[in-house]
């Protein structure tokens, strides 16, 4: 039976972080167009601006506000929904739901909750409910107790017996959550999960059972089956969000499948979930015995990779199970189309996690039941062999794929595989070189054989290999079997040709060629979808050698165009790429092109087979792309939407003849490569910061004598800076550069003076033949030395002078002009008092892209789309980019995942996601911005400990208005004496190394909750002071206290909620701002 709907709220998930990222908006997009297909109005609120879901004509109104529960009650009491969908916003929506519900306010306003019900989510989050419910059926869960108090606790490890497990309840992605091996390290653990929530469960560690996962999808008829079953190639222990996922399972009996699939069918029946969810399972294999982990309520990371494994779309079913629909009504009956049975699969995927730990300061490599990696891609294939490959080389960290990655070396390989890092998959491919047998690797890792065994035939391939010494000699019979294991041509190329430098570029183009000259190409191969009216239409594709053929026919079509996606998320390139790259198919499908899209990202919406003509979910490696581009034959290619992966293959593909849409590939390479790029500064006459490329310590020194300290240093080539650092003296450049002649031996480092004080804006275009067409000209509210990933963004910029922004817009015509720019780009600027100096240039779009575009309400991309196909666009009147609104990007970090990490900004990016949220004025648009990223107005109690005198000065506005705002001002000893000389009242605190068990020790306060907001400005330099700083940032960290540690964000933050409170926020919705 259909619902009687006319408008439906849908909680989105807020800023991507680690645990919660871009498969939201996947999910959200799925849900919004269910209800679009109905006719019934939708509103949404989140404030991720870099997001599709957020885009125009996907719902029809969208509100950038906090998804907490005061401005989602106050949406409802504008909007007055009929319903609402709490399943598609990951454990933000969830929570902030499951509040609106018991606080009554659903009920009040008469919003009828859509899908599952609250108390059947209720059952799923707390652990004690979980547990009581399936004990009245007799399903197994691990033995566990929920206690309140430290005592509880304690009693209940030692009734457990240790090893025991400790997790949080309502937590997200195992946040506080861990496995103590003694009593020590769980004291220390219970403490820390209990800031993150007043209830935490001890349990039994089942540390090395295998750990199944099974989506299941279930109506109000009681239809319900599992969708996909997904097997752990990591044992229990690591966190699913961490561990490599194969689907369907690959070391199990067709029996304990089926066993397996019929308790999940009586649980979810049981706790009568109606909609989607997925259930976890440990399970011993060789006695068959289980535990049912957890059952997650809504859709979840895996339910988006289950999506795009089987073609089978999860949250639109699951949208439509909602409003009302059965199973049966979904879909075509009687058809592999249908949503009524579960699809069948002749291939298998791999989900491999992508992390970027190195970017974090004191960060432990290792991975366990925490989540910590950022993003994840997945392979598809015919052979795990293939899979495990493709997957290593998608990632893209510099991996070839299992075997043939020369510079990464173990020292202590038994400790690398019995204590896993992010790395132990390169560590067993060592191992299985040097001989260790299978059941020694199992015996340290808990790795099924099966897994095992699979890994050691690339190894004995990789050998057989590099008995060659010419490509000649390799049989085609040889050649194929190389390629079904899936070994590309450049791990061909290194084994065999063994070359001892270079980029390989040749040796690789010579793989590819004596492998077609044998007829050695990769079929193309099409998965079936549900729900889709015509199969014939959605070109689902990946390739593989294992089978010949091609399942769709081609021929040469002059209207076609390839998009190249973004990859794997990861800090520097996230949902914003995926937000341009959907713009720039949704334009070119607009101006009646065939688009075609390469990705491998599951929890992306380019990634949806009805988004595009045809989907490759393949590598976007030069080889792949190549293949693709062979048989598409398409009128062009563009790099300029997927952030840097597509960006770096532009010059390959040049070289190949391989027609590149817009800016011509030789510009990108002027842009990148920084010695050209500052030649061509200086033959325009236009302003740089001093720098110089150098190769030994003693020209280092030279130079800094020149220019003076402070000064940033990094190595050649680099993407979202990684390995920079501002050296402020002799001793900290001596110890960086030891350092960096790590990250390249044969490149040598640049050293840049480093300018402080200084404003950095940021110069976001479109031009067309070197004219520039539409501009964003934005700010940050710090100063340089933030990287402009991390960094809170004002547009349009509200703080340079006139003159400044004449010459921004000067300069980059200039730029334009010169590089001949067609489609988009963005330029860096420094500005210091009067003079502007440019710091890079990208011919791309940029992280800023979505954000200007939906403050302005002008879509770039598709501007820039168009200019690339040559197609007619509207040019902007100058009155386009004088508006009234303000908008501020806030970054979302996590540090509170990442164990040890400094939460402390610099030229290294280390945010994970980003908010964008717009106001009337600055300080409402950045109190709405901050509140969303999880900052909360301060109640009564403010601890500052600010650093060097400078920013001891920045803050004393701030300060005062704190104190007359009614505020008790707390302060470490230096800023506490500097307050009371001003007369502002201040209690001093002691240092975390002074005095530890007084009253008023700062650690103490912290952990008792006394602040509400802390501000630490780090001083740099001096050992005491850094560890000093330190404990009191992981404190608040850990103790879940907002946190700042920029003295020109604390202050204009300080600044806007002294001047307005939360109630003072407008409710008002995107499409409102006129």
């Amino acid at each position: 039976m259909k619902k009687k709907l006319n408008k439906v709220l849908v909680l989105g998930s807020g800023a991507l972080k680690i645990g919660q990222a871009g498969e939201f908006d996947y999910s959200g997009s799925q849900a919004l167009k269910a209800l679009r297909e109905e006719g019934i109005s939708s509103v949404l609120v989140n404030p991720n601006i870099a997001t599709i879901q957020t885009s125009e004509g996907i719902a029809d109104k969208v509100y950038f506000l906090p998804v907490t529960t005061y401005f989602v009650t106050e949406i409802i009491k504008k909007e007055r929904p009929d319903g609402i969908l709490l399943a598609f916003g990951g454990q933000t929506a969830l929570n902030c739901g499951t509040e609106l519900y018991t606080s009554g306010v659903l009920k009040e306003y008469g919003v009828e909750v859509l899908g599952t019900s609250v108390d059947a989510i209720m059952y799923t989050e707390d652990r004690d409910l979980f547990v009581k419910k399936l004990d009245e059926i007799k399903l197994k869960t691990p033995v566990s107790q929920a206690v309140e108090s430290m005592e509880d606790a304690l009693k209940a490890a030692r009734e457990i017996g240790y090893p025991v497990m400790i997790r949080s309840a309502y937590a997200l992605g195992g946040l506080g959550s861990g496995i103590c091996p003694n009593e020590e390290k769980f004291i220390e653990l219970a403490e820390s999960a209990f800031t993150f929530s007043q209830q935490i469960l001890v349990e039994e560690s089942l540390k090395g059972w295998k750990e199944i996962e099974f989506e299941v999808i279930r109506d109000a008829k009681d239809h319900c089956f599992t969708v996909a079953s997904m097997e752990n190639f990591d044992p229990l222990g690591i966190h699913t969000g961490e561990s490599i996922v194969v689907a369907p399972t690959c070391s199990l009996t067709e029996e304990q499948v089926t066993m397996l699939q019929d308790i999940a069918k009586t649980c979810i029946r049981h706790l009568g979930i109606v909609g989607e969810c997925n259930i976890q399972y440990a399970f011993n294999a060789e006695t068959n015995d289980y535990r049912i982990i957890e059952v997650n309520a809504r859709l979840s990371r895996s339910s988006a990779l289950a999506s795009k494994a089987t073609g089978y779309p999860l949250a639109f079913v699951a949208a439509k199970i909602g409003l009302g629909y059965n199973l049966d009504e979904i879909g075509e009956m009687g058809t592999p189309n249908s949503a009524y049975v579960a699809p069948q699969l002749d291939y298998l995927i791999c989900k491999i996690p992508r992390w970027d730990l190195t970017k974090f300061a004191g960060v432990s490599r290792r991975i366990g039941s925490s989540m910590k990696s950022v993003g994840e891609i997945m392979s598809i294939g015919r052979t795990f062999e293939e899979i495990i490959q493709k997957g290593l080389r998608m990632i893209g960290q510099g991996m070839h794929g299992f075997v043939g990655n020369d510079h990464t070396r173990f020292e202590n390989l038994d400790d690398e595989l019995a204590n896993p890092t992010d790395l132990r998959i390169f560590a067993m491919a060592q191992a299985l070189e040097e001989g260790y047998t299978i059941d020694r690797i199992y015996e340290l890792t808990k790795i099924d054989p099966w897994f095992i065994g699979k890994l050691k035939n690339i190894v004995d391939y990789k050998f057989k290999l590099q008995g060659y010494n010419s490509l000649e000699e390799i049989p085609a019979d040889v050649m194929r079997e190389a390629k079904i294991l899936g070994f590309s041509d450049f791990q061909i190329a290194r084994f065999v040709l063994k070359p001892q430098s270079g980029n390989m570029e040749k040796e690789n183009l010579a793989v590819r060629n004596y492998r077609k000259k044998l007829n050695i190409l990769p079929a193309v191969k099409r998965i079936n979808t549900v729900a889709s009216e015509h199969p014939e239409l959605t070109n689902y594709l990946y390739m593989t050698y294992a089978v010949e053929g091609y399942d769709v026919n081609y021929y040469k079509n002059e209207k076609s165009v390839i998009v190249l996606g973004s990859g794997a998320y990861r800090i520097g390139s996230s949902v914003e790429f995926d937000w341009c790259s959907v713009n720039a198919i949704q334009t070119a499908r607009k101006l009646g092109y065939k688009a075609i899209m390469i990705n491998y990202n599951p929890e992306t919406v380019s990634t949806d087979y009805d988004v595009c003509d045809r989907l490759y979910f393949d590598e976007l490696t030069f080889e792949r792309v190549l293949d693709i581009i062979d048989l598409e034959q398409p009128r062009g290619v563009i790099v300029s939407v997927g952030g840097q992966i597509p960006n770096n293959l532009a010059m390959k593909l040049h070289r190949q003849s391989v027609p590149i849409l817009g800016t011509s590939p030789v510009s990108i390479d002027r842009a990148e490569n920084r010695n050209k790029f500052s030649a061509m500064l200086d033959q325009l006459g236009i302003d740089q910061p001093a720098w110089q490329e150098l190769t030994s310590l003693d020209d280092v020194k030279a130079f800094v004598d020149k220019v003076g300290y402070p000064v940033l240093v990094r190595p050649s080539y680099v993407l979202s800076g990684a390995a920079m650092n501002v050296c402020y003296d002799e001793e900290e450049l001596t110890r960086f550069l030891q350092m960096a002649s790590e990250v390249s031996k044969e490149y040598p480092v640049v050293v840049s003076q480093f300018m402080q004080e200084t404003k950095e804006i940021e110069f976001d275009a479109v031009a067309q033949n070197g004219e520039v067409v539409e501009y964003a000209i934005s700010e940050h509210v710090e100063y340089a030395g933030v990287h402009s990933g991390d960094a809170t963004l004002v547009f349009p910029a509200q703080q340079i002078y006139f003159s400044t922004a004449r010459q921004i817009k000067k300069i980059s015509r200039r730029i334009a002009k010169e590089l001949n720019i067609s489609g988009p780009f963005n330029i860096q600027f420094l500005a210091r008092k009067n003079e502007v100096k440019v710091i890079e240039c990208n011919l791309r779009a940029s992280r800023s892209f979505p954000f200007v575009s939906k403050v302005l309400k002008r879509n770039f991309i598709e501007t820039a789309t168009r200019i690339m196909l040559d197609a007619p666009y509207t040019m902007p009147d100058k009155s386009a980019f004088d508006i009234d609104r303000i908008g501020v990007k806030a970054s979302q970090f996590s540090f509170a995942r990442l164990q040890n990490a400094d939460p402390v900004l610099g030229v290294d990016m280390s945010s994970t996601g980003e908010v964008g949220c717009l106001g009337d004025d600055f300080d409402e648009a950045l109190l709405n911005a901050l509140i969303a990223t999880g900052y909360k107005i301060p109640k009564q109690s403010v601890l500052l400990s600010s650093g060097a005198t400078k920013s001891k000065v920045d803050l004393l506005d701030a300060s005062q208005m704190l104190s007359k705002n009614g505020y008790h001002l707390y302060a470490t000893a230096g800023t506490a004496a500097f307050l009371n000389s001003h007369g502002i009242p201040t209690t001093p605190v002691f240092w975390p190394d002074e005095r530890p068990n007084a009253e008023n020790n700062v650690m103490k306060m912290i952990a008792a909750h006394q602040f509400d907001l802390i501000v630490n400005i780090p001083k740099n330099h001096s050992k005491r002071e850094l560890t000093n700083g330190y404990r009191i940032r992981r404190g608040a960290i850990d103790h879940n206290i907002p946190l700042m540690t920029n003295a020109r964000l604390a202050r204009a933050f300080i600044e806007a909620f002294c001047k307005m409170k939360q109630e003072d926020i407008q409710i008002k919705s995107w499409q409102e701002y006129k």
